[in-house]
């Protein structure tokens, strides 16, 4: 009588049979390679986990099993990034206490992410609200701020109504608030600022050492926006103070300079009050209180009518001596460049649309015949071409790159500029208004000024209280409460206060991947000869959308934390990989998008486990498309899995016993089937790599195979290809056929090459369409693998030099064509 599949039974008994006999904790006492793969670990929601979470937990836990077979010795571990205002909000909203929800959702989501039966070493959970690990994000924030990369200061900043806090620029997506949606506005406050801008350089450059997504990495480096330039002086006189002011400027094409016929100053630059005439100052005053209360989206929209208002005051052109007038704007934003533009109306269209606006001078300075004009010989809109030199002095006929250079060295020997690097990435704005977050460690004495708390007296305990709310005026919750501001100065013994602003979300997950080799440690934050065995991160598991926070946050740590001695590491993370989204029809819109429960379009694996099996599920988050692309999830489609395990089931069974001798079809049926899947595996073509089972299985199932039989090693190699994806099925089948150890203890098998058919494609690599190499690879290589291996050709990395790759085409196993700008 045949034993019936009943995965519930099945992955029950093996989840209590790994977590006792302690399967998954990482031992440190072997000879073994170290492996080390992390997830970017969840908020602790308090709606759960839905399937298009279980995805990346599920890849992650089939590339550890993987790396685990291949013979590594594995650290795969498990925490939460609870403190923030995700996990605050949804106290909120629930009217319940963030630490009490923080709590119950831990809880709720740990037993989600145990029943994906994921390899996790849950000795080595850790949570960012938990005293005992904020104690050291606080020590973090103090030694960037003993050696200078922390300050304090007033400024304008990103506010959104909802959340009512301080956002970084990098938490505001098209002008709205990343976390609720609203349209952000600004605010000027005093704020704890992080200098991750002395990193700009690093942080674009290295990006050339990563195995990571090409996309994250393009991303990553326009966000940081290196500019190549020329830094001029204007003098700006200041009748009020009867004294001139230098305003630097930064710009990319100093071979405009004598076609800058009026300056325009961001409303928050701090010249705008000193420079203003008192017969301007009322209008000027009023624009700039208008402008700071409108979004930056909003403001430098293209189809936006511009304004603006003139200061009365005039700044000096260094190159022909002209005074030029001096107007404020709200198109420039104080958070790019210097705050402060030459304006060429000529040759850029938002200052040819403004001085067209106010009629303002428009002198052309670039000619070429493509330039549009009317009769009269006007230009008809900007030319932001290149060609020659007009009406520029002694610098007429030159060719626009040659005036460049030559004019940026002709001002540096004036003393009036210089050859300039630009980065559009702004210092992490790095407080906020709330409660449920760090403390920020600094204490204010009447008498010291800003005092750090020592490292003995951390971590500074966020309070126990009832009124959490954020209060919107600009101060956290934190501040009424007496007990906790009213403290004593550590340096002098006097009265003092300590800062009630809180850490970012980011704070604590800036870091957490070095915490886990020691989450326990009491000494410090990390264990320095742990890290040198197993850091940096081998694979880090996450979605795209952290392309720009986190990941850029958690580089900038990492650097810091190498310069002051404390790692041996510049990168935290070897290699990156970015599940797609799992999407789903919506009762809402009855579009197919990205699940949501505002979208009525969401599923949770819990009812699914309980009719299918989680290895059924694990198999169809992955069997559903190539796991870096988003992918439409269909009810249907998870009982094509559970029937290939059923009939999976049925078939070995029915052999079990029944073993005939090896013979060469089987043998090269064996061997294709372990080089298909290894090389899936290496590529993350989990997708295809199901599909080689499945064809296996139905070749197993064919009734002439059935009547000759099948030997015994092929079944078994089978079992340990499949395992990684449905280990709990696996387990069982191992144990079923006669085995006592763990099917994870064996080795993952290889194949012989002639027993088996060769499989390469010929790749045509181009830049801007032209030819410049072929690539012989794998049919199965991935675009990430392709690209990586162009670059090397000597006749693609020739032209790819000081070029900046805007996209890539990817046409599988034929092209790649790289489009560069100059």
């Amino acid at each position: 009588m045949s034993i019936p599949y009943q995965p519930q039974k099945i992955e029950n008994k093996w989840r209590r049979i790994w977590e006792e006999r302690g399967d998954h904790k990482t031992s440190f006492q072997t000879d073994k390679p170290e492996y080390y793969c992390v997830d970017m670990f969840p908020y602790p929601s308090g709606s759960g986990l839905h399937v298009g979470h279980w995805r990346g937990y599920v890849l992650s836990d089939v590339w550890s099993r993987y790396k685990e077979l291949e013979g590594y010795n594995v650290l795969h571990p498990m925490g939460w990034d609870s403190f923030g205002l995700p996990a605050e909000n949804d106290a909120i909203k629930k009217g319940i206490h963030p630490k009490v929800n923080t709590g119950k959702n831990i809880e709720n989501m740990k037993r989600q992410l145990k029943e994906i039966g994921a390899m996790y070493d849950w000795s080595r959970e850790i949570d960012t609200s938990a005293p005992q690990y904020y104690k050291w994000t606080q020590w973090i924030f103090l030694e960037m701020y003993k050696n200078n990369l922390a300050y304090r200061k007033l400024m304008p900043i990103n506010w959104c109504p909802s959340c009512k806090t301080g956002l970084a620029n990098e938490e505001v997506i098209n002008g709205k608030c990343e976390r609720c949606g609203s349209e952000v506005t600004r605010k000027k406050l005093m704020q704890w600022m992080l200098k991750i801008t002395t990193y700009a350089n690093r942080l674009l450059k290295d990006l050339d050492k990563l195995n990571w997504p090409e996309k994250v990495k393009i991303m990553q480096a326009n966000w940081i926006g290196y500019s190549q330039g020329c830094e001029v002086i204007f003098k700006a006189h200041s009748k009020l103070e009867k004294r001139d002011y230098e305003v630097p400027i930064f710009t990319t094409r100093p071979d405009t300079l004598a076609g800058a016929t009026y300056m325009v100053l961001a409303p928050e630059h701090e010249l705008v009050s000193k420079i203003t005439l008192p017969e301007h100052k009322k209008e000027v005053q009023e624009y700039v209180e208008q402008a700071q209360k409108t979004p930056e989206r909003m403001r430098t929209a293209t189809v936006k009518a511009k304004t603006g208002v003139f200061t009365g005051a005039y700044a000096v052109n260094p190159i022909n001596g002209e005074e030029i007038p001096i107007w404020v704007a709200d198109y420039v934003l104080l958070t790019y460049g210097t705050g402060a533009i030459m304006a060429v109306p000529a040759h850029d269209e938002r200052d040819f649309e403004f001085a067209k606006e106010f009629s303002l001078s428009i002198r052309e300075v670039i000619y070429n015949q493509q330039s549009k004009r009317a009769k009269d010989g006007s230009l008809i809109e900007a030319y932001i071409g290149e060609g020659k030199l007009i009406n520029s002095g002694s610098f007429n006929g030159l060719d626009s790159a040659i005036a460049r250079k030559r004019i940026t060295g002709w001002l540096a020997k004036k003393g009036e500029g210089k050859k300039s690097v630009n980065y559009k990435l702004r210092d992490w704005v790095f407080s906020r208004q709330r409660y449920w977050g760090e403390p920020i460690p600094i204490i204010y004495c009447f008498r010291c000024g800003e005092v750090p708390v020592p490292e003995e007296d951390l971590p500074v305990c966020l309070p126990e209280v009832e009124e959490y709310r954020p209060t919107g005026t600009g101060e956290s919750p934190l501040a009424s409460i007496a007990e906790f501001v009213n403290t004593i100065c550590p340096r002098c013994g006097s009265k003092a206060r300590r800062d009630t602003d809180t850490m970012p979300t980011w704070a604590g997950s800036s870091w957490y991947f070095l915490r886990y080799l020691n989450p326990h440690l009491e000494e410090a934050a990390f264990d320095k000869e742990k890290l040198k065995h197993w850091l940096p991160v081998d694979m880090y598991v996450g979605g795209v959308e952290h392309a720009i926070l986190h990941l850029l946050y958690a580089r900038f740590f990492t650097k810091v934390l190498y310069d002051l001695g404390y790692i041996d590491f510049e990168e935290p993370f070897k290699q990156l990989f970015n599940q797609g989204m799992v999407c789903k029809k919506s009762k809402i819109t009855g579009k197919v998008e990205k699940m949501s429960k505002s979208k009525g379009n969401v599923v949770t694996p819990d009812d699914l486990v309980k009719r299918y099996g989680t290895d059924s599920v694990r198999l169809y988050e992955l069997f559903i498309g190539p796991p870096e692309m988003n992918c439409e999830w269909t009810d249907r489609g998870i009982e094509g899995t559970y029937r290939f395990l059923k009939k999976t089931w049925d078939i070995i069974l029915k052999l079990k016993g029944r073993y005939a001798p090896e013979r060469e079809d089987i043998l090269r049926k064996r061997h294709t089937l372990i080089r298909d899947v290894s090389n899936r595996m290496k590529l993350f073509k989990f997708n295809t790599a199901i599909s080689s089972f499945m064809e296996f299985i139905n070749w197993l199932n064919e009734p002439e195979t059935l009547s000759k039989g099948i030997d015994r090693k092929s079944i078994e190699t089978f079992l340990v290809l499949l395992a990684p994806f449905a280990p709990h099925f696996a387990e069982e089948l191992w144990e079923t056929t006669g085995h006592s150890d763990s099917i994870f203890k064996e080795k993952w098998p290889e194949h012989t090459p002639s027993l088996v058919e060769s499989e390469i494609a010929k790749i045509a690599i181009q830049i801007n369409g032209r030819l410049r190499g072929i690539l012989e690879l794998s049919k199965e290589a991935s675009q990430q693998e392709v690209v990586k291996e162009a670059k090397t050709l000597a006749g693609v990395a020739k032209h790819l030099r000081s070029k900046q790759i805007k996209k890539i085409i990817f046409v599988p196993e034929k092209i790649v064509n790289f489009v560069v700008s100059n």
